[in-house]
C-alpha cells in the first residue's frame, strides 16, 4: 500500500488562538524582485509520519485508535476539524484539549521525523540570486514551524520574521500581503486560496494530497512536480518582475 501523505492539520479559528502575528522585517527586496512565500507540511518538508503519529497518540489517550490511512481523507483540513471528524460525538471543549495536547505532543513525536524534500533549500535559496527573500507561511503552530525548519536544515534559508504560522487558506493572504510576496508555492488547494487573497501567483507542488488536476482545478497558475523546477521557473518570473518594474507597472505579471 502506497503510504499517504498527510499535510498538517490547521488550526481553526475557534481553536487556539493564533500567534501574534511577527512584524514585518525592516529589510526590503530590490525594486521589482521577487519575494517567495513557501508553505510547510508537503511542500518543504515531508511531515506526513510525524503528523499521523501525533495524531494516533493524542487520539489514543481519548480511546480512538486510527490508522494513517484513517487520517488521509483528512489531510489539509483545520486540525480541531480532523479530532472531531477521527473522534465523533467528542464535545467541542473535549476536541479543543485533544488539539492542544496534539501541539504538546508534536515536537517529540512529529519533529524528529521531518525531512526537506529535495530541492528545498535550493528553492529557499533561490529568490536571494534574484535580489529577494523567501518567506514561510503555514497552518502549523508557530512555535512547531520554527521546529520544523531547524529539524530539517532550513532555518538559515528564513529570516525568524520571515516566518508565520496558525495560518490556514484564505487567512494566510493578508500575512503574504503584508510581506510583499509575489509568489506563494503550496501543494493544497488552500494554497492556491491563500495566493489569490495575497494578490500573488499561485504555484502549486504535487509533492502533497492532491495531484495536478486537482490543484489546476482549484486555480493554480503553475504547477511543478516538486521544488527541483522552481529555480528556473523563479527565473521567469523575476524576469517578469524586473521587466514590470522598468515599465512602471505596479501588478505582480502573469506566469508563464
Amino acid at each position: 500500500m502506497t503510504r499517504p501523505a498527510a499535510t498538517d492539520p490547521a488550526p481553526s479559528p475557534a481553536g487556539t488562538p493564533a500567534t501574534a502575528t511577527p512584524p514585518v522585517p525592516a529589510t526590503a527586496p530590490a525594486p521589482g524582485a521577487p519575494v517567495v512565500g513557501f508553505d510547510l507540511d508537503m511542500t518543504l518538508v515531508d511531515s506526513s509520519e510525524g503528523i499521523a503519529a501525533t495524531l494516533r497518540a493524542v487520539l489514543a489517550e481519548a480511546g480512538v485508535h486510527v490508522t494513517a490511512e484513517d487520517v488521509w481523507p483528512w489531510a489539509g483540513m483545520p486540525l480541531e476539524l480532523i479530532v472531531a471528524g477521527l473522534a465523533p460525538g467528542t464535545s467541542p471543549g473535549r476536541v479543543e484539549e485533544l488539539a492542544a495536547r496534539y501541539r504538546e505532543l508534536y515536537p517529540s513525536l512529529g519533529v524528529p521525523g521531518v525531512r526537506a524534500y529535495p530541492g528545498a533549500a535550493a528553492a529557499l535559496a533561490a529568490p536571494a540570486a534574484h535580489g529577494g527573500r523567501s518567506v514561510v507561511v503555514s497552518a502549523k503552530h508557530t512555535p512547531n514551524v520554527h521546529r520544523v525548519l531547524a529539524a530539517a536544515g532550513l532555518d538559515g534559508a528564513v529570516l525568524p520574521g520571515d516566518v508565520a504560522g496558525d495560518l490556514f487558506a484564505e487567512r494566510k493572504g493578508p500575512r503574504l500581503a503584508a510581506l510583499g510576496a509575489t509568489a506563494y508555492v503550496g501543494d493544497h488547494p488552500g494554497d492556491v486560496r491563500a495566493a489569490r487573497v495575497a494578490g500573488a501567483v499561485a504555484v502549486a507542488v504535487t509533492t502533497g494530497a492532491h495531484d495536478a488536476d486537482a490543484l489546476r482545478a482549484a486555480g493554480a497558475d503553475v504547477v511543478l512536480d516538486g521544488l527541483g523546477a522552481f529555480p528556473a521557473w523563479l527565473a521567469r518570473h523575476a524576469a517578469d518582475l524586473a521587466a514590470a518594474a522598468g515599465a512602471g507597472e505596479g501588478d505582480v505579471p502573469a506566469p508563464r
